[in-house]
């Protein structure tokens, strides 16, 4: 975490920077430095057995698919954040959520990824896509997501929850564990 005593020294649209004096063990001083950025939401969205994906567009890259999710405002709930970013890329929402898991995959950087499970997704409403989002949406067995996931089609996701999936994937119990977290038939 970035120490109180930190001061921010550059505000882009995506990164702040904090630096701080930091006392060393022999006496000495250095410069400390820590990046900051919004929170991130992921969703694994369930809908009728088949848990949702994306087919994302953006201008500066090539094709790629997800989960759904995005960036969490400052002062936004994590809960709430993933809930607008399900909505907003999909027109999907849901009445049965439930926390995956929070992870701070980088030690250098202020910033916490949060997997939200939504179950039972009805469709809404139109999605409402920045100006630089293309997505079109596909439904996948869980199978299909661990194949994905596994061959590394599937990129962009939560470290520990690839992990889960691979591990799952080839281990019954762990697969059967997933099964019930995610409110898909066994």
């Amino acid at each position: 975490m970035i120490p109180s005593n930190a001061k921010k020294v550059f505000s882009g649209v995506l990164f702040e920077v904090y630096q701080w004096p930091q006392e060393m063990y022999d006496g000495s001083t250095e410069t400390f430095e820590m990046l900051r950025r919004e929170d991130t939401a992921e969703v694994i969205a369930v809908k009728d057995g088949k848990i949702m994906m994306q087919e994302q567009e953006q201008p500066t890259k090539p094709l790629f698919l997800s989960l759904p999710g995005g960036r969490i405002s400052y002062g936004e709930e994590p809960l709430e954040g993933a809930q607008r970013e399900l909505l907003e890329e999909t027109g999907f929402v849901s009445n049965d959520w439930s926390l995956y898991r929070s992870a701070r995959p980088l030690m250098k950087l202020d910033w916490r990824i949060h997997v939200f499970v939504a179950k039972d997704c009805v469709y809404r409403q139109a999605p409402r896509l920045d100006a630089g989002e293309r997505i079109t949406v596909k439904w996948v067995t869980l199978d299909e997501l661990m194949d994905l996931v596994d061959c590394g089609t599937l990129a962009r996701i939560e470290q520990d929850l690839r992990m889960d999936l691979v591990r799952a994937k080839y281990d019954a119990s762990s697969k059967e564990e997933l099964c019930r977290r995610f409110g898909l038939p066994l």
